[in-house]
């Protein structure tokens, strides 16, 4: 199943938990679905750099294990699109649920 129209809610739905750089977002999209969702570093990267265009994370430059990396964070226009987004998922996937036979 392909992911990628959902990323940008996986990867502000990561960054409410806190800063992190490309590679964390990786391993906690990852980790978090128990291995099912992955995430290539080539699809990532667009969508964070399209997120930071519009407002919605900002980056900032953080030194980790010796390394400056590019880190990521949620702004608060990236928490009220994450509200809408998160809602409109649910509603979807219920709707998808109700088709399938399944619970809600």
């Amino acid at each position: 199943m392909n992911i990628k129209g959902s990323l940008p809610l996986l990867i502000l739905h990561v960054l409410s938990t806190g800063p992190r750089h490309g590679y964390a977002i990786l391993k906690e999209i990852r980790q978090g679905s128990e291995g099912v969702l992955g995430v290539a570093e080539g699809t990532l990267y667009p969508i964070l750099h399209d997120l930071e265009q519009r407002g919605l994370i900002e980056a900032f430059e953080e030194t980790v294990s010796g390394r400056l990396r590019r880190c990521y964070r949620l702004t608060e226009a990236g928490r009220r699109e994450l509200d809408r987004q998160a809602a409109e998922w649910r509603r979807y996937s219920r709707a998808v649920n109700l088709l399938l036979g399944g619970a809600s």
